[in-house]
């Protein structure tokens, strides 16, 4: 934390550092000389101990006794911090640049507190809107907070139609049902992602198709899609839709696939659960396909702590999908059931947090590109050492970065370094397993990127999601690259 606010002169009397020590967030005020180096530290202990010694409120903060604070260097790690924590039996270190002028300080709480992969980041507009649904006692999946949030989707993804849900899985499924893919229909997915991408193929026993990933992006292979398709083409059996992922927030070659899928008239569905904000050409991730898919968890981009959407520029399909996703009723005075339907709506409740979280989508955006490109900047010049680029034309929204590692250079494997990290609290993840790999899909059809390359394997095996949150501080960021840097650079070297 930066130590402004918590900074007092030797002059500055005991009703000064009350004040700043109510306003501080770690309960302790550095008191510098003229040239703004550290002198000593107050506590509210130290405070209350004096007025008990006799001390009064506008005496100076020079009379209270005390003793020198212990100090380390700006960019100490986090591992020698806590140890000198414990040896001294203290919570808080001053932390100060070479002249001994304080540059923040690091507290127990902090430094042992996990730092999340991607957790939510709220703001002050979403608690408003929630109140708003309980003001006018619509809780229920329907009211105003919902209408505004379709309403702000359909602006954000350049749709004409959207339809809020109860998970990005649930639009997925909804999105299969309205093009009736049943059961032996084929379907095209990318094989590196998560596997909500494919369930919902499988609920409708269709038949799963997993195409692999191309080197740069790490998203769907246009080489290995037209492959498939001109053999699958030749032997009458084209797939009922193509289902590309945007990984990581980070668009796909969309013009080569919609190419692709004009070509052989197969409907593409987006899932861009993932890259909410990001942008393919001139259009946003999530308006190429016939439908897409966002999904708002509670670690995305945006968050309404669980749902997602369903978007088109097709009314019927829309309204297909909402007939579905409201337990199928038919348009009758009574309760009357056509069909085998789901309760996939989303609440107005979690709609006001989605209105929130909305305003300020351009903003988290902002905020995961600036620490990626941190990141690239920190650890790019080590050898063995790359991550997810972005193709020609397109902008992904970084929602996670994921670094990728040779071993043949790093001496690292992506576990090894995960493993680390988590002792000094810093939570990375495993790259997603490719489908193919996973024993539900066990035998499922494969597509390589070429007749002699399986990308996503070679993906997995090396890659690792790092903290990306977008309410992370700079401080935190630079901890966890001093955390990667010294574990990378002491393997090479040894």
């Amino acid at each position: 934390m930066r130590p402004e606010s918590n900074l007092l002169r030797q002059s500055d009397d005991l009703r000064a550092a009350v004040s700043a020590l109510e306003k501080a967030g770690v309960k302790l005020c550095i008191v510098v000389d003229d040239n703004g180096r550290v002198l000593r530290t107050v506590t509210d202990g130290d405070i209350r101990r004096g007025l008990i010694a006799g001390l009064a409120m506008t005496d100076p903060i020079s009379d209270l006794q005390g003793t020198s604070p212990v100090t380390m260097l700006q960019g100490t790690g986090k591992a020698d911090l806590i140890m000198e924590l414990d040896n001294k039996g203290i919570d808080v270190i001053v932390l100060t640049d070479e002249d001994g002028r304080p540059t923040g300080l690091a507290d127990r709480t902090s430094l042992t507190r996990t730092l999340f992969l991607s957790p939510p980041h709220m703001g002050d507009a979403e608690a408003a809107y929630v109140k708003l649904a309980f003001d006018e006692n619509f809780v229920a999946p329907a009211g105003s907070n919902l209408v505004e949030f379709e309403a702000a989707l359909c602006r954000v993804s350049g749709r004409a139609h959207a339809l809020a849900v109860s998970s990005g899985t649930a639009g997925l499924h909804l999105a299969l049902r309205v093009l009736d893919i049943g059961s032996g229909d084929r379907v095209y997915v990318s094989d590196l992602t998560f596997v909500a991408t494919v369930q919902p193929v499988l609920y409708e026993r269709a038949t799963p198709m997993l195409i692999d990933a191309e080197p740069v992006s790490w998203n769907m292979s246009p080489e290995a899609l037209a492959r498939a398709l001109a053999r699958d083409a030749k032997a009458g059996q084209l797939p009922k839709a193509i289902v590309v992922v945007h990984l990581y927030g980070q668009p796909a070659d969309m013009a080569a696939i919609m190419a692709l899928a004009t070509q052989y008239d197969v409907p593409v569905i987006e899932d861009a659960a993932e890259s909410l904000g990001a942008s393919c050409g001139n259009l946003a991730s999530g308006a190429h396909g016939l439908l897409s898919v966002y999904s708002f968890n509670g670690n995305k981009i945006i968050t309404t702590s669980g749902g997602g959407a369903l978007v088109s520029d097709r009314p019927d399909l829309i309204r297909r999908a909402q007939k579905l996703a409201t337990q199928g009723r038919d348009p009758a005075e009574h309760y009357q059931h056509s069909e085998i339907a789901y309760n996939y709506r989303m609440s107005n409740v979690l709609a006001g947090i989605g209105r929130g979280q909305l305003e300020v989508l351009r903003d988290r955006v902002t905020a995961r590109r600036e620490i990626h490109d941190r990141y690239v900047s920190g650890l790019g010049d080590i050898p063995g050492v790359s991550f997810q680029s972005e193709l020609p034309g397109t902008l992904g929204n970084r929602w996670l970065t994921v670094i990728s590692l040779d071993p043949d250079e790093t001496g690292v494997h992506a576990y090894q370094l995960m493993r680390s990290l988590r002792t000094s609290g810093i939570e990375t993840r495993p790259a997603w397993k490719p489908m193919q790999m996973q024993p539900l899909l066990r035998g499922a059809e494969f597509e390589p990127h070429s007749e002699t390359l399986a990308v996503g394997p070679g993906l997995f095996l090396r890659t690792l999601c790092l903290p990306s949150g977008s309410a992370m501080t700079a401080r935190q960021q630079d901890g966890v690259i001093a955390s990667v840097r010294d574990v990378l650079t002491h393997r090479i070297a040894a």
